[in-house]
């Protein structure tokens, strides 16, 4: 059973994020839950990318980001690690709320960190 990661890992997570490395924060996540790594691209799912940042294809195993930019964002790319690790659970449908609660949970983590001035820059990340 993969443990529940600590405030000080889901603090780097963000920061990795927010230092346009949202590929290796995908490593540490993966390896974290033992889980293969999604892939992560910019793009579009027909029918699905309506008035969204991004989405995950369980098919594609891949994170798709409207713009590059949200490849930047924590709260989208960890909402979508998320649904990538409700898909190897086998629940991927229903999880909205539960997906907002994860990466608001390692956003928390980060700004409580950067708050105290443990990580870098001392960035906020919004959630």
């Amino acid at each position: 059973m993969v443990s529940e990661p600590d405030d000080r890992f889901k603090a780097l997570v963000v920061a990795t994020i927010l230092d346009s490395q949202p590929e290796k924060a995908l490593t540490l996540l993966s390896k974290h839950f033992r889980v293969e790594e999604p892939k992560l691209s910019v793009g579009v799912v027909k029918g699905h990318s309506k008035g969204v940042r991004a989405v995950y294809s369980a098919s594609r195993k891949e994170i798709l980001a409207v713009r590059r930019e949200y490849l930047y964002d924590p709260h989208t790319i960890l909402h979508e690690f998320y649904h990538h690790l409700r898909q190897f659970a086998g629940k991927h449908r229903g999880t909205e709320k539960h997906a907002d609660l994860f990466a608001i949970s390692f956003i928390n983590a980060y700004n409580h960190s950067a708050s105290r001035s443990e990580l870098g820059s001392g960035e906020r990340a919004e959630g």
